[in-house]
């Protein structure tokens, strides 16, 4: 009895396990590179940017619209729109894009 292709096979096998766990593991990090740290590098810019909102502030929203934030709560923002001081509109935080500060006098 001959032994040595039954030993060859395994260990072929094995070498082409790691080669396909390696493989897995390159394309597991090129779409975290690719695709998962940009995604989570944009969504802390944005918490800090709606972390440093402050009442009087200027904002657009991801819809498009301007407005004077007159209250801030925990998840949402009561938002003034356009010239008419009785169009306050109750919004959430996320979809504020930009923030421009109010001037302050002095």
């Amino acid at each position: 009895m001959n032994f040595t292709p039954v030993i060859a096979s395994s260990t072929s096998s094995g070498g082409s396990l790691v080669m396909m766990l390696l493989m897995y593991a390159v394309i597991i990090g090129i779409f975290w590179f690719f695709a998962i740290r940009p995604q989570k590098k944009k969504q802390k810019e944005h918490d800090s940017l709606v972390a440093a909102l402050e009442i009087g502030d200027n904002i657009l929203t991801t819809s498009g619209f301007f407005g004077v934030v007159i209250d801030i709560m925990d998840d949402i923002v009561i938002v003034e729109f356009g010239n008419n001081k009785n169009c306050r509109i109750p919004m959430k935080k996320e979809n504020i894009v930009e923030i421009e500060k109010a001037e302050s006098e002095g």
